[in-house]
């Protein structure tokens, strides 16, 4: 029903949250400050002994730092009283002593019509829970004692049993005198066609109710006695009670179990379920016989912010799992996310545990992976990236895929993180072999040297060269921010770029997940893009100060990107040149430092002569050896 504009407002005016709250909980007086309206407690939705549930009575709102439950009077009382939204604002409108508004005719009847549903419902599962006790299911019982279901355990989960008759629970439920039409509305019966009388739904299977969050009986899920049925599994139809898109199988106590810290498990079907709630995890749920939808995505969130997904370890099963990534990627927000339990191959968390118990489950648990390294090997598993061509498939598949996380953040980090898997993929790359030739007289002699340590940190390795391509890095990335239609002209420039800094990285994932006309909105708020404009050098750079001039732009950027590149490569040059310093020093390793230092003086003076004068980095080049051979690198020092 709808209330009328300012009932809620006026609602919570006369009651304050701590007066709700408190006939929960047992506040902390020592950490409490009753003057401000501070509270303090023990969180009543997860066991603790120390108060982290904190009710602020001036903003209305609670929030615990525990298990992160948060909420006004109304959500409070929902949660905790197991509520509708309208029973609970009727419970807190008793409370205040206000009348509750006049509801809607139509609201009413269509309120009506569900609450004689949820009773047909109800007796429907009382009538299929004797059937389960008669002789006619010796076989269903025997199934579900090799399932490992003991008696109890069947009274526990309501199960029952459907008679493989036409019209049994027709015929009883109208004997009770229920309205054939309701039956059928309920999604319990057929009717024909041809107006003859309605027929069961369930015949010839083991019954499992399906309830919502409130433990009402909501629809029917029926496992098929027969092994020639055409649906081993069959759940009851739309009707006003049950959307299957918008539920899960043991919705109401998985909440609870996972209010008390239980992780909150996703499997594939109620047996899983059961054998996993029968095993101690209680906080287990499934879905209605479709795949995941994106309302139960967010119906898992509002219970735990990582659900593990435990689905079957066999080709369906992983299907299921990477159409789940699919669909989650654009859903992620900060703290909500999915973890993906790896089960063995054809094997469900039911034949787990019979096999293993239930430390193994909890082994795989413990284990559960984050969704970006199933997203990574969906991407990559069973290929061979031989090529440059295969390699940029890849990127491109990768960069399509994480655009379509909405948030920003996370997409940096999704960005960064399979940057990391990537270089973990094709490795490092590889130093190739230079072949040594003697060029003075004597012999080589191998020895087991290392550089110095003043070596590999001197000028020539890395100096104040670092400072000066933290620099033209921050001129690349300004130039880009302020010109975004370059950014594909140059994307691959970019992602070879080694930054320097997390900063940089981070505004380097916003300018490959971004679109050109979305890139200002996502950088809005960035620490990292507040820290690049404040850098005076960025600021005059030109074509971030003109940022009509694309062609300007676009010639800067070449020679920051080649300037950069020529940099450091002759570091790496010099580096790798060092490290060869394992033997007498000659020709070979003088001829390598000198082309270093002229790859570096071309990369600062690109229209001078390559003969010209190296001027500081000749004598710097000349000085570095003689203390090499005066220090003699190539003996080893004995302590």
């Amino acid at each position: 029903m709808s209330l009328p504009s300012g009932f809620l407002d006026e609602l919570r005016s006369r009651l304050t949250l701590s007066q709700v709250v408190g006939r929960k909980v047992t506040w902390d007086a020592r950490k409490s400050n009753i003057a401000k309206g501070d509270y303090w407690a023990p969180c009543p939705f997860h066991q603790e002994k120390s108060p982290s549930f904190h009710v602020d009575d001036r903003k209305g709102f609670y929030y615990c730092f525990g298990c992160h439950a948060k909420g006004d009077a109304l959500t409070f009382v929902k949660e905790t009283e197991n509520l509708s939204f309208i029973e609970a604002v009727a419970l807190l409108a008793r409370e205040a002593g206000m009348a509750m508004p006049e509801r809607d005719p139509q609201e009413t009847a269509r309120a009506d019509t569900r609450s004689q549903l949820t009773d047909v419902m109800e007796e429907a599962v009382k009538w299929f829970r004797l059937q389960l006790k008669t002789s006619a299911a010796a076989e269903a019982r025997a199934y579900l004692a090799k399932r490992g279901l003991s008696e109890a355990a069947q009274d526990r989960w309501h199960l029952g049993y459907a008679p493989d008759t036409r019209q049994g629970l027709f015929v009883a439920l109208t004997q009770k005198g229920i309205a054939a039409q309701r039956i059928v509305e309920a999604g319990l019966c057929i009717q024909p066609e041809d107006g003859t009388a309605p027929y069961d739904r369930f015949r010839g299977r083991i019954i499992f109710p399906i309830r919502d969050g409130r433990g009402r009986a909501i629809s029917l899920g029926g496992r098929a006695m027969d092994p020639n049925a055409r649906a081993k599994y069959l759940n009851g139809p739309e009707t006003a009670l049950f959307d299957k898109g918008r539920n899960l199988f043991n919705i109401g106590p998985a909440r609870e179990a996972a209010g008390k810290g239980q992780p909150l498990i996703v499997a594939e079907g109620y047996m899983d379920v059961i054998a996993l709630s029968e095993a101690g995890f209680s906080a287990a749920v499934a879905p209605l016989g479709t795949a995941i939808t994106e309302d139960q995505v967010r119906l898992m969130w509002r219970v735990a912010d990582e659900p593990l997904i435990a689905l079957d370890g066999d080709t369906a099963g992983i299907r299921a799992a990477l159409r789940l990534v699919d669909l989650a990627l654009p859903l992620l927000e900060a703290g909500k996310g999915l973890r993906f339990v790896l089960l063995p191959g054809g094997q469900d968390p039911d034949d787990l545990i019979k096999s293993q118990g239930a430390a193994a489950m909890k082994a795989l648990l413990d284990a559960a992976q984050p969704m970006v390294n199933l997203l990574w090997q969906r991407e990559t598993e069973g290929k061979v990236f031989d090529s440059p061509e295969r390699k940029a498939s890849l990127d491109k598949t990768l960069r399509a895929l994480v655009a379509r996380i909405a948030d920003p953040s996370i997409r940096s980090h999704y960005t960064e993180e399979i940057r990391r898997l990537r270089a973990t993929l094709f490795g490092p790359a590889v130093k190739p072999f230079r072949p040594w030739t003697p060029r003075a007289k004597g012999q080589r002699v191998e020895v087991d040297a290392q550089p110095l340590s003043s070596t590999r940190a001197s000028s020539l390795v890395r100096g104040d060269e670092a400072t000066d391509e933290a620099l033209r890095e921050a001129v690349i990335l300004a130039i880009l921010i302020a010109h975004p239609s370059l950014i594909r002209r140059f994307e691959s420039d970019l992602e070879r770029l080694d930054l320097t800094s997390e900063g940089h990285r981070t505004l380097r994932a916003a300018l490959l997940t971004s679109p050109p006309d979305g890139l200002r909105a996502n950088l809005q708020g960035l620490a990292a893009l507040d820290d690049l404009m404040a850098r005076p050098h960025v600021l005059i750079a030109p074509p971030v100060r003109n940022q009509k001039d694309t062609d300007l732009a676009m010639m800067c950027l070449a020679e920051e990107f080649a300037k950069l590149d020529a940099r450091r490569g002759a570091r790496r040059e010099v580096a790798d040149a060092v490290e060869d310093l394992t033997g007498v020093a000659d020709e070979g390793l003088t001829w390598r430092l000198a082309q270093a230092a002229l790859a570096r003086h071309r990369a600062d003076h690109p229209n001078r002569d390559d003969t010209a004068d190296l001027g500081e980095d000749r004598n710097a080049l000349s000085n570095h050896l003689q203390s090499l051979i005066d220090s003699k690198v190539w003996e080893k020092k004995r302590p």
